[in-house]
């Protein structure tokens, strides 16, 4: 009976062994296709590229500098499914570019995309010290793989040359039709936005003397994420974008923080995040300073989370302008909270065009800290952007926004809300707003009310008498253009 049990025994353990070769041999073979890069590889490179007599990167992905590969699996071994692993990397510069600033590196991006594409959890590796000059490209599904990462730690510096630039092109950098794609790291993206803020149709002045076309009118947005889900940014900086520096448009589930952006204030149009048609995104820990809003939200936005950010010099953070052209805008469960504005034209604002309709409803603003703001607290249903728009009856229909602990100074106006005659603003609410003149002895407006129906939970600094308690009057009938 002992010798029958040490047979099995002795059968079990053959059985065993069998199967741990044969995992063995099957991640072995998993292991040779994708490049482990060493933390210092990209520096190695760095230092060693000049002596390398101009020799070709290795656009596989087993070739590496001081290891050896293990031989193919023979032809009678069983095959093994092929899985990326979370350290499957695609690192620029072994697909050719040079990271000098000066070469074009757009085809080695582009490259290195595609590559990546194919991997699930893959990183595309943009190394740190080197600047890749790079053209407008589109990094797009939908057919790649999910949950990608762009590591940027290097910087990537956009082209000076009008030729390259189509005209009608609206972006510089795109992500599109993605699932799960991060980009993160310490890294820059430049826009090299100077020559666009300046030009003007009497304005043709070179860009560094070699430039021999205008730059088209149509200014790009340097980074934009369209038809995406699940995006995150993160750790980088965006600046001195020819307009918006971070757009998404059509997204779900998206998530800013740890980011800086900047522009001089005087730049025109640069907003610093700009939303559309976008819901579930979260903004937070992010500083921003640029020459329009730091946060714009369009139409089509809902359950967005903005807090604690630091704005300014810009705009403020606005919800609009809606209803441009007779369009219908859908706005709802906006939050904005715990926010530091200085130096900003206004804080927090909505602003609609006449003619518009839909509605912007849910809105909360609170703790927002300001700091020499010109007018902290806007609504503005006649908004125009140029000397003269015309008059319109229909208006987006605006209700349900909260004001919690607005304080601090101002330079012009503490308050002003101008809302539609035949819609007016509804469920306004305030509390704790406390907004001092920056300096008594400049003359300063009161704050203006024009259709406003709302509520004071708290006295307001200053009193905010023009607010109409209740409801309006008469509320007109919603149609179908009108709901939501």
């Amino acid at each position: 009976m002992s010798g029958f049990r040490l047979k099995c025994f002795g059968l079990l353990l053959l059985l065993v062994l069998l199967v741990c070769s044969s995992l063995d041999g099957c991640e072995a073979r998993k292991g040779k296709r994708w490049r482990r890069k060493s933390p210092s590889s990209s520096l190695a490179r760095k230092k060693t590229r000049g002596k390398s007599g101009g020799g070709g990167h290795n656009h596989g992905g087993g070739g590496g500098s001081g290891g050896h590969t293990s031989p193919p699996p023979s032809s009678n071994q069983s095959p093994c499914p092929v899985t990326g692993s979370p350290t499957a990397t695609f690192d620029v510069l072994d697909f050719g570019a040079k990271g000098d600033g000066v070469t074009d590196d757009t085809k080695a991006f582009e490259d290195a995309w595609a590559a990546a594409c194919k991997v699930e959890g893959s990183t595309v590796v943009v190394p740190a010290e080197f600047e890749f000059l790079v053209g407008p490209i589109s990094f797009s599904g939908p057919y790649c793989q999910p949950n990608i990462v762009f590591q940027l730690d290097g910087m990537i510096i956009a082209p000076t040359d009008a030729k390259v630039w189509s005209v009608g092109l609206l972006w510089w950098i795109e992500f599109t039709k993605l699932r799960g794609i991060t980009i993160r790291g310490s890294g820059t993206i430049e826009g090299r936005g100077s020559v666009w803020w300046t030009n003007t149709d009497s304005d043709v002045d070179p860009i560094n003397d070699e430039l021999s076309l205008r730059a088209p009118q149509m200014k790009p947005t340097a980074l934009r994420f369209y038809g995406s889900y699940n995006v995150t940014v993160t750790g980088i900086t965006i600046q001195n974008s020819p307009q918006c520096h971070l757009k998404f448009d059509n997204c779900e589930a998206a998530q800013v923080f740890n980011v800086t952006i900047a522009s001089p204030g005087s730049s025109p149009n640069t907003d610093g995040i700009h939303l559309q048609n976008s819901r579930d995104v979260m903004i937070h820990h992010t500083n921003m300073s640029c020459g329009d809003d730091c946060v714009s939200i369009q139409t089509g936005c809902s359950n967005v989370n903005i807090h604690s950010v630091d704005c300014g010099p810009g705009h403020g953070i606005s919800i609009g302008g809606l209803g441009r052209d007779n369009t219908k805008a859908c706005v709802s469960n906006i939050t904005v909270r715990d926010v530091n504005m200085h130096n900003t034209m206004t804080g927090v604002r909505i602003k609609t065009w006449q003619g518009g309709s839909g509605s912007a409803q849910s809105i909360r603003f609170s703790n927002i800290r300001v700091t020499e703001v010109q007018t902290p607290i806007v609504i503005d249903q006649f908004y125009c952007d140029k000397s003269s728009c015309k008059n319109q009856t229909s208006a987006v229909a605006l209700s349900g926004i909260g004001y919690e602990y607005i304080k601090g100074t101002y330079t012009v106006k503490p308050v002003h809300f101008a809302c539609s005659d035949t819609s007016p603003c509804s469920d306004i609410s305030l509390t704790g707003v406390e907004l001092k003149p920056l300096q008594e002895q400049y003359h300063m407006y009161q704050p203006f009310c024009w259709q406003t129906f709302g509520e004071l939970y708290t006295p307001t600094i200053p009193p905010i008498v023009c607010l109409q308690n209740g409801k309006p009057a008469g509320n007109r009938i919603l149609s179908d253009r009108d709901v939501c």
